[in-house]
């Protein structure tokens, strides 16, 4: 659900955002980490989006294996479809982005993105190379790999077609050059001035049946293949690799994937890529436990003995031995492996003496320049003997404290702090502006790589643990109280001092009269005095030019009007809302996406929206509109004059229907909607006496009903160019000709693609009426059957209805009108 100022509070009380609460973690998982604190071994899996990655293998890796594990996803899945609300493109990256770190805390494993933009499917990698730029992408896999250093490398697709698409081919072509790259001074120097080179030992590919022919196949090659038997039971998480493999896959909601737990053995299969090649185990030749690391066998000893002396009933008892082992491992060298295991070390004191640490702003946002109130609490909730030495708060310098921590009493410290006027705003860092190469432009070779923002704010505290200072950091966040659902914690944001959201991302003109724009302006900060204007290009007319306006208070808003005109011929323009305050501009909305699996997320995009002035005509006016996954084709609907009504059960009874122009059925609803399969015969009804039904597309699998009066099936043929060409089949159809004449200049301007999931066989009473298809192939006219039936019309279309209105296409608008005004 997107959110925008006007709901923030509302959406945020319905979220419950647990990700962001202070981990509590119980002496079973203290245990599950002091086991792997003898384990020194990386393994990075490589694929293409979320939802490529193997949960069950990165479960086991990261529990039973207890390596490092990471997931490098190339693309956030910016360009799939969403089955959870009506977020598409920059949206719904950062909604997989998100399902994909709730997936990474519950398995185990660790999450890494590159910088590559998801432009929809595509058919083979070459295209896939055409708009990704090759030599950035490997640049980023190569500093991953650098940052991480991944003694193993598994890949998830194979590099040819079997791999189903381009950028899932892509990705194993990447993970082969750069893992020769990285092991390369020559190659991408300028990181080793952050990182060094690194050679990983063996890269694999996971290989499942399905990049078979058949299963005889795949039997036969498995012979020969490196097995891992995944599918163990772990006593001390209570769960198989299986069950915790579900609960991971099932985080990534937006994609549908909810999944039932296995239990049982589960062989898994690797297959040699390149490297040292390994003949039983997929860690063979590595070096995995402290006698890789030169002189540390005292670290070993102490380690051993904690583990050994473990009681999960006081697990503080093993805090000296832990300590001993942090100062040996403090003597050694400096090298990756004694960063990370000082972090993990320290991670375990605090777990086994209770030590709550929590940093909380006044305010969930604050603007630069702006001060907020900062509650830090301490408490040592063991009889481990601790003291505060100082601590550092956000943008001040460090205060001495010298206060003991006595055994489960808290210490609470309030302090203020000032953002300084040149702190950027808290927007995700990929999206802060566009590239032209089909990559997300990042400024700072530093967040390659990483899934999110750093924390905006932290506070350093140093303590002296049993005669021992150690240094944590604790982000600051925000916490409220929920009257029903209790604590919630939100993420602490810098943001502008003044927001500007424009109602409409995109306003349609099909004839001169003037048109309503409406503009919300909410104050982020107290006694804000400024103006509003809209910059709008010359040939359209605008009034008024500019509006003031005063809020008192953080948080007043207010809706203001505008009137634009459009030009006289059609016509595609942009206009940008500006507020200035004391001579300074801003020109910012604000974005809020609250659901309940994921924490809150918020990104300040451009105050702006499309024009669009087109010759249109159409006939009817009310039109019944059946959810399906999400979209906001009814919004656009509405934008051309259409009266749109959301069906809800109560509205699906013949008399009601029969009120209707047309009834669309939105995109997947008879993949997602319960009761389609009641609705449907009501809706063959609706048609039979006179309606005009037209479904939007669907996919074979998880298919409830047939969508049609008669048989036809839905294939995975889809055209991914979206500037291919379209011929006329029946050029002489109503559907191309009334009340608009359709042209092949309808089809300019598409976005992402131009369908998916079209027909590739129906029975004799549908007409196909356009055909298209990809550089190369033959041309699909399974995206627009029409078929009569009883008095009235079908329509199934799989041409991206849902991408293109919102996106403001005109040709897509016109083609869309004439599908309503069959019959009329």
């Amino acid at each position: 659900m997107v959110c925008t100022f006007v709901m923030v509070k509302l959406c945020f009380n319905k979220i419950n955002t647990y990700a962001q609460a202070p981990a509590k973690p119980s002496s079973s998982k203290i245990l599950q980490d002091l086991k792997k604190l003898n384990v020194l071994g990386n393994v990075m899996y490589m694929a293409a989006h979320p939802d490529d990655e193997n949960t069950t293998l990165i479960s086991y890796l990261a529990n039973e294996k207890l390596v490092n594990t990471s997931y490098l996803s190339l693309t956030r899945g910016d360009g799939g479809q969403n089955l959870i609300g009506p977020e598409i493109r920059e949206g719904l990256g950062i909604i997989r982005t998100q399902e994909l770190l709730q997936a990474r805390r519950l398995d185990g494993g660790k999450q890494y993105f590159t910088r590559a933009n998801d432009f929809g499917f595509s058919k083979n990698p070459e295209e896939v190379f055409t708009i990704w730029d090759r030599e950035t992408l490997l640049a980023d896999v190569v500093w991953v790999i650098r940052s991480i250093k991944p003694d193993i490398m598994i890949t998830r697709f194979p590099k040819d077609s079997r791999a189903g698409h381009g950028h899932h081919s892509a990705s194993s072509i990447l993970a082969e050059d750069a893992f020769i790259a990285a092991a390369d001074p020559k190659r991408f120097p300028e990181q080793l001035k952050y990182v060094s080179v690194w050679k990983v030992k063996r890269l694999v590919w996971n290989l499942s049946s399905w990049g078979f022919r058949n299963p005889e196949e795949f039997d036969k090659a498995a012979k020969n293949l490196v097995k891992m038997d995944v599918g163990q039971f772990n006593p001390l998480i209570g769960k198989s690799y299986g069950e915790l493999s579900a609960e991971s896959r099932s985080m990534h909601r937006s994609q549908g994937f909810g999944s039932t737990g296995s239990r049982g053995a589960y062989m898994d299969y690797f297959q040699h890529t390149l490297g040292d090649s390994a003949k039983v185990d997929l860690f063979e030749g590595v070096i995995m436990d402290w006698t890789r690391v030169k002189n540390s066998s005292k670290v070993q000893l102490a380690i051993d003995k904690a583990i050994n002396s473990f009681n999960p009933s006081n697990p503080s008892a093993i805090v000296p031995l832990l300590i001993l082992a942090k100062n040996e491992i403090q003597n050694l060298p400096d090298s990756y492996w004694k960063e990370i295991k000082l972090n993990e070390i320290q991670g375990i004191i605090q777990a086994s003496t209770g030590l709550f640490l929590e940093a909380i702003a006044g305010n969930s946002s604050v603007s630069p320049g702006q001060s907020f109130k900062l509650q830090l609490e301490v408490i040592n909730r063991s009889t481990i003997p601790m003291s505060i030495v100082s601590i550092n708060y956000p943008y001040k310098a460090d205060s001495a404290v010298n206060v003991s921590l006595t055994s489960n009493i808290g210490k609470k410290f309030i302090s203020n702090a000032i953002v300084p006027f040149n702190t950027p705003y808290s927007q995700p860092y990929w999206l802060e502006r566009k590239d032209s190469l089909g990559l997300f432009y990042i400024a700072k070779q530093e967040n390659v790589g990483l899934p999110e923002n750093r924390p905006e704010a932290n506070v350093k505290i140093v303590l002296s643990v049993a005669g021992t200072q150690m240094t944590f950091t604790i982000p600051v966040k925000y916490k409220y109280n929920d009257t029903v659902i209790g604590e919630i914690y939100q993420p602490f944001i810098v943001s502008p001092p003044v927001f500007i959201n424009i109602t409409e991302k995109v306003y349609m003109f099909t004839d001169n009269s003037p048109k309503q724009v409406n503009v919300i302006v909410k104050s982020g900060k107290a006694n804000l005095k400024g103006v509003l204007q809209l910059k709008i290009p010359e040939a359209w007319k605008i009034s008024p030019a500019s509006v003031p306006f005063i809020f008192s208070k953080e948080g007043d808003e207010q809706t203001f009007q505008f009137m634009v005109t459009a030009p006289e011929l059609s016509k595609e323009d942009h206009f940008q809302a500006v507020v200035t305050i004391d001579g300074n501009s801003y020109n910012k909305s604000i974005n809020t996406i609250s659901y309940e699996h994921i924490p809150v997320q918020v990104s300040f995009p451009d105050a702006s929206a499309k024009l669009v002035k087109m010759d249109l005509v159409k006939k009817g006016k009310n039109i019944g509109y059946l959810m399906g996954a999400g979209d906001e084709v009814p919004g656009s609907l509405k934008q051309i004059g259409y009266d749109v009504t959301l069906l809800t059960d109560g509205d699906m009874y013949k008399e009601n229907l029969e009120k209707f122009d047309a009834i669309i059925v939105g995109v997947r609803a008879y993949n997602t909607v319960n009761r389609i399969t009641i609705y449907h015969n009501k809706l063959m009804e609706y048609v039979n006496n006179g309606g005009n039904l037209i479904v939007q597309y669907n996919t074979s699998n998880g298919l409830l009903v047939n969508p049609g009066p008669y048989p036809f099936k839905i294939s995975r043929d889809r055209v991914t160019e979206e500037n291919s060409e379209v011929l006329f089949l029946k050029p002489e159809h109503p559907v191309l000709n009334i009340p608009n004449k359709i042209s092949n200049a309808d089809f300019n301007g598409w976005v992402q693609e131009r369908g998916l999931y079209f027909s590739n066989e129906w029975s004799k009473e549908y007409e196909a009426i356009i055909a298209t298809g990809d550089t190369g192939e033959a041309k699909s006219n399974g995206g627009l059957l029409i078929a009569k039936y009883g008095k009235g019309n079908f329509v199934f279309t799989g041409y991206s209805w849902f991408r293109q209105l919102p996106a403001g296409v005109p040709g897509a608008y016109r083609l869309f009108t004439n599908l309503i005004s069959l019959g009329k």
